[in-house]
């Protein structure tokens, strides 16, 4: 690429910053909306498991607001703690109350690890025309704990036990079960320890203390000394700056021998668009189609005099678009074999291209004769995965409201009228293949009939077949 046609614009230097590499955590709230953010909220308490990871995080309930139901909240407080929690200390087992004010006046948040390898995730800020990049300790999530329903759980099932100890222990009839021991090898053995490890390290968490900790809100001065630790201290130039391209590229990206090697058959190639400027305008039709899956030929016409050539003409177009796209509705999808190259494999269950081509062509003319597809039907017909199908199905069309699939995009009736002669050789195409796909359908209908029961009438299996259709409109019915 030419550097006239990618100039640089500015050159920005970026700066590491390790200074809270070891204690840097980034908050997710995936059950909150992009509107309301927790700036202002007042936080009762915070605590942390340094060793897990872990973080719970109490927030304050506007109890006085006209939304806040008192009568729920006071429910919810006795549910979790009993009656009489007001100004209640910890219970003789050194369990606090959750509500020491007798009403739910706090949200609590829990956190869980979304990525277990965050070493590839960093945070920056950029100011002054720098950019400072800092290390992430970890990243959780904070989803609402609902801890006082199990407390209620736990405390009926104590009141429960506790009334049945008082039942003579002669009138209660007990199960017995009798087990013999036997040697389970070697392999039950491993197994064996490797569970007790398992629940050692989950024993091992569940043990570790809760640290509470301090919350200091964004515009305290705490907060703000905390936020300069963002910004690297020290601009002396990097060493591996000095390095020639190839060995900083090395130490960029270190070489990892059990990172799986990539079929490059199996993998379609990306263009840009510099790349598209290059190359034939079949070429160009052909990655245009295959990238937007259906184009109307005005978009066509339009996206070509936009990023390759913008003195093509809508006769050359024309006269090319048929080798790689079909017409569906006046629209433009790429052809089966544009979007499953020979020898490539579905992503899924490994299902070949010739597979994929088939059925693909089997969707289209369906869509050729009706607006609407069923993923159940098109699984019937072409014998493919559920996975398969999925994939099959997106390249032309998408879900609507009532859990059908229809095109992408709707019928161009004013380029069917504009060209009869493209629309009546597309038509000679589906009549003359109309015959394969009717029999794919035969074909799950047999299927289908032959799970019934053999038990009815000879008359009554021999009319419950009706005879393959022969034309658009049976098809259809």
């Amino acid at each position: 690429m030419d550097d006239e046609e990618d100039p640089i614009v500015e050159e920005i230097p970026v700066f590491l910053s390790k200074n809270l590499q070891d204690s840097l955590y980034l908050f997710q709230y995936p059950t909150k909306t992009e509107l309301p953010n927790h700036d202002e909220s007042v936080i009762i308490n915070c605590c942390v498991k340094p060793f897990t990871q872990e973080v719970k995080v109490d927030f304050a309930l506007n109890i006085d607001s006209k939304h806040y139901d008192r009568f729920k909240g006071e429910q919810f407080a006795v549910a979790a703690d009993g009656k009489n929690t007001f100004g209640a200390g910890p219970t003789k087992g050194g369990e606090r109350p959750t509500y020491k004010r007798g009403i739910m006046d706090k949200q609590a948040y829990t956190s869980t690890r979304s990525l277990t390898d965050i070493s590839k995730y960093i945070v920056g800020i950029y100011t002054d025309k720098e950019v400072h990049l800092s290390p992430l300790t970890s990243i959780v999530q904070l989803r609402p704990a609902l801890n006082h329903f199990d407390k209620e759980d736990k405390r009926k099932k104590a009141e429960q036990k506790a009334q049945n100890d008082d039942v003579d222990d002669d009138e209660v009839l007990q199960q017995v079960t009798v087990k013999f021991a036997r040697d389970k090898g070697a392999a039950a053995k491993k197994t064996k320890e490797e569970r007790g490890t398992y629940d050692s390290f989950v024993q091992r968490i569940v043990d570790e203390p809760w640290c509470e900790t301090y919350w200091h809100a964004r515009a305290t001065p705490t907060a703000e000394l905390e936020r300069q630790k963002l910004y690297a201290t020290n601009h002396q130039s990097n060493l591996s700056l000095t390095l020639n391209p190839r060995d900083y590229l090395q130490k960029l990206l270190p070489y990892d021998e059990n990172v799986q090697q990539v079929d490059e058959s199996s993998v379609l190639p990306v263009y840009n668009r510099a790349m598209l400027k290059t190359m034939p305008l079949l070429d160009q039709l052909r990655v245009l189609l295959r990238d937007a899956r259906m184009l109307s030929f005005g978009d066509v016409l339009e996206i070509l005099a936009e990023q390759a050539d913008p003195h093509v003409t809508p006769d050359k177009v024309l006269a090319l678009l048929p080798q790689v796209g079909i017409l569906l509705n006046g629209n433009w999808v790429p052809k089966s074999e544009v979007v499953f190259p020979e020898k490539m494999l579905s992503h899924a269950n490994g299902v070949t291209a010739e597979q994929m081509i088939r059925a693909r062509d089997y969707i289209l003319y369906r869509f050729s004769r009706t607006a609407c597809l069923y993923r159940t039907q098109v699984m019937a017909a072409t014998q493919l995965p559920p996975a398969e199908t999925y994939d099959v199905l997106r390249t032309v069309a998408k879900v609507n409201s009532t859990k059908r699939w229809e095109l992408l995009l709707p019928p161009d009736k004013e380029f069917e009228q504009k060209h009869p002669e493209l629309v009546q050789r597309q038509e000679l195409h589906w009549r003359a293949s109309e015959q394969y796909y009717n029999e794919m359908d035969w074909a799950k209908e047999t299927k289908r009939v032959r799970k019934r029961s053999t038990r009815k009438s000879e008359s009554q299996s021999a009319t419950s077949m009706p005879p393959p259709a022969t034309t658009a409109a049976a098809a259809e019915a």
